[in-house]
């Protein structure tokens, strides 16, 4: 006890520091739609009055855009994309000339054109109650008037017959990596504010799950560009169809992981259909484990993996021939323990792709400052140890009470059972009133 006190106050002002962050990014979501929605009102206006610039070429744009942002998708993590629909948009922004003839193109038309697109393409969506993620739409919209105001103005600059053809091709990519780069950070500030999580860790996955899908969506805007100033606007469908292809691709991706993820919940349940612990229980750790480990600033692909060994962590009490009482792991012997926690590893090792899930399953038995010569066990291990033991002990009981009390029984055991950092981060995360562990 008397060596965990310092460890715990040293995180502590780290934590409230994460808490003072949330607050101060919470204003990003509204403010890139307010942005959008005064874009929108602003160019439309502004083509309403000066009137259209080349009628046929926004029609075919427009209605590429609308066409896309009817096919939008949803990626792992909840992200909404619009890959065909921001190709399409972009490279709006792009197009310089057709067939030779110079395109001249007001900045605030382009903006109008792309703003009614996305509107066409939504409103189908809408009608049927599936509401987009406004968020989402504002950064995509705002991404495009970005690229616009950026490219257009450099437009009589661009000279892709003279000897310095390269400079044009390198201004349009160092436009998609500064409009990528700031869109990951604006996703990143929406995710830190939603999921309660540090913006440092938003901002790196952010733009893990956006490199591959963004560089390939700008790509393609400069190669559709490129392929209308060589041959017309009939190109745009050729270079549309790579871009849908992989939009198929990277929905049964997503349709994948989800399908993967309710096997896990499914299976997680067997134990209570078995009757070998309460109902509800894994669900319960499983929620704990990911507050807290938002609260220590895990990665999402962390995050995953640790929700996944959360809701597996009983299922080693399957090969018992009596079921624990109320199925409290936390109340059996140690050896009890150590043997729910090695059969239940080897169960997941069974399907050959958990390896690192059993292993935090293996080791979650284990104590804060470690019995073994592998060293103290793994983050996820310890948070699911702790997360395991505060339901074991509660359950689904609204008694305020209980949960102070077996919160203190469980700083009381911080100085070698568990980690005192994870503990007080599960003291943090209980405080919070949008966090019930007990929903579904």
């Amino acid at each position: 006890m008397m060596n965990s006190a310092p460890t715990v106050a040293s995180h502590i002002p780290q934590r409230a520091r994460h808490g003072r962050q949330w607050r101060a990014v919470g204003w990003t979501r509204p403010l890139l739609i307010g942005a959008a929605l005064v874009s929108t009102a602003v160019s439309l206006l502004w083509t309403a009055v000066s009137g259209f610039e080349q009628p046929r070429v926004a029609l075919a744009f427009g209605v590429l855009v609308a066409l896309g942002e009817f096919a939008r998708i949803t990626l792992p993590g909840g992200r909404e994309a619009a890959p065909i629909a921001t190709a399409s948009a972009m490279s709006y922004a792009f197009l310089f000339t057709i067939i030779g003839d110079p395109v001249s193109l007001p900045s605030p038309q382009v903006v109008a054109v792309v703003a009614v697109g996305m509107g066409l393409g939504e409103l189908p969506h809408i009608l049927v109650g599936r509401h987009p993620q406004w968020g989402d739409l504002a950064r995509r919209f705002l991404n495009i008037a970005v690229t616009t105001l950026l490219f257009r103005p450099l437009i009589g600059h661009i000279d892709l017959d003279g000897p310095l053809w390269w400079l044009s091709l390198l201004l349009m990519a160092a436009i998609v990596v500064v409009v990528w780069l700031a869109d990951s950070v604006a996703a990143a500030a929406i995710r830190a504010d939603r999921m309660r999580t540090r913006f440092g860790v938003t901002l790196r996955d952010e733009m893990r799950a956006q490199v591959a899908i963004g560089m390939a969506v700008g790509a393609s805007a400069i190669l559709m560009a490129l392929s209308v100033h060589v041959m017309g606007l009939t190109t745009l469908l050729v270079f549309t169809a790579p871009l849908l292809v992989t939009q198929v691709a990277f929905r049964r991706f997503a349709q994948i992981r989800r399908t993967y993820l309710q096997t896990v919940r499914a299976l997680s349940r067997v134990t209570e259909v078995g009757g070998y612990v309460e109902a509800g229980h894994s669900r319960r750790v499983s929620r704990l484990a990911q507050g807290i480990g938002r609260e220590l600033g895990m990665s999402e692909s962390t995050l995953l993996e640790l929700e996944y060994a959360a809701l597996m962590h009983d299922i080693g009490q399957l090969s018992l021939h009596d079921p624990i009482p109320s199925g409290a792991t936390v109340l059996a012997s140690p050896r009890e323990q150590r043997s729910i926690a090695e059969l239940g590893a080897a169960i997941i090792r069974e399907t050959g792709v958990l390896d690192g899930v059993a292993e935090l399953v293996r080791r979650q038995c284990e104590p804060y400052l470690g019995d073994s010569e592998a060293g103290p066990p793994p983050l996820g291990s310890r948070i699911i140890k702790v997360a395991n033991a505060f339901d074991d002990l509660v359950g689904g009981s609204t008694d305020q009470e209980r949960v102070d009390a077996v919160l203190q029984r469980l700083r009381m055991d911080t100085g070698h059972e568990y980690d005192p950092v994870v503990v007080e981060a599960l003291a943090t995360v209980l405080q919070r009133p949008d966090f019930d562990w007990r929903s579904g």
